[in-house]
């Protein structure tokens, strides 16, 4: 399948995953964002802007995971400290990332691509610029993810989701998912302190 018609089917995935997907998590959101309520204060869903495809900016939303006054850096910055013992327990199942969902659906986000990064996150930037990584949507989950590689090795990452960036494909964007729901990969690590 030429390259083309390869994005083009990734992108009907994308929307008939993500449209079932919120479909059945609605409920669990709903029983979760009243836990998290509950348990901390501050809202439910954290809102955050991410660099996207072509570098846009964009709003990424993920279940709040961490007190409401913890700082916005990127999370390999953030401080273990920081993530609420609820967020723990999110984080490790990977259910925080439900509500990215919704960014799959609108076009902002893939279920498979490289994780969207904040804006002042500049050496990742500049590594994925350099891997022509920034041309693809960004992903839920991707080659980083799966290979237990975060953003604390902007040059590793980049170099990782170039492979993607350069020949996105229907069999590896399976393949990547199932890894995913298989537990490869634990995403963005936090700073022990």
């Amino acid at each position: 399948m030429k390259a083309r018609a390869q994005s083009a089917a990734i992108r009907c995935l994308d929307i008939i995953a993500a449209g079932t997907g919120l479909l059945l998590v609605t409920p669990v959101l709903v029983v979760i964002g009243l836990w998290i309520r509950a348990t901390s204060p501050g809202p439910a869903v954290f809102a955050q802007t991410r660099i996207g495809r072509f570098e846009r900016p964009f709003t990424c939303y993920k279940l709040r995971t961490m007190s409401f006054d913890t700082v916005s850096v990127a999370t390999h910055e953030v401080s273990a400290r920081s993530v609420t013992p609820l967020g723990r327990v999110l984080r490790r199942l990977k259910l925080d990332e439900l509500p990215q969902l919704w960014n799959v659906l609108i076009g902002d986000m893939s279920l498979v691509g490289p994780r969207p990064c904040l804006p002042v996150q500049q050496q990742l930037l500049t590594a994925r610029r350099s891997h022509a990584v920034l041309s693809v949507r960004p992903g839920i989950t991707g080659p980083g993810q799966v290979n237990g590689v975060d953003m604390s090795e902007p040059e590793k990452l980049a170099a990782l989701d170039a492979v993607w960036a350069a020949e996105p494909s229907v069999r590896a964007y399976v393949g990547y998912i199932l890894r995913t729901l298989v537990g490869h990969g634990q995403g963005d690590r936090v700073r022990e302190a």
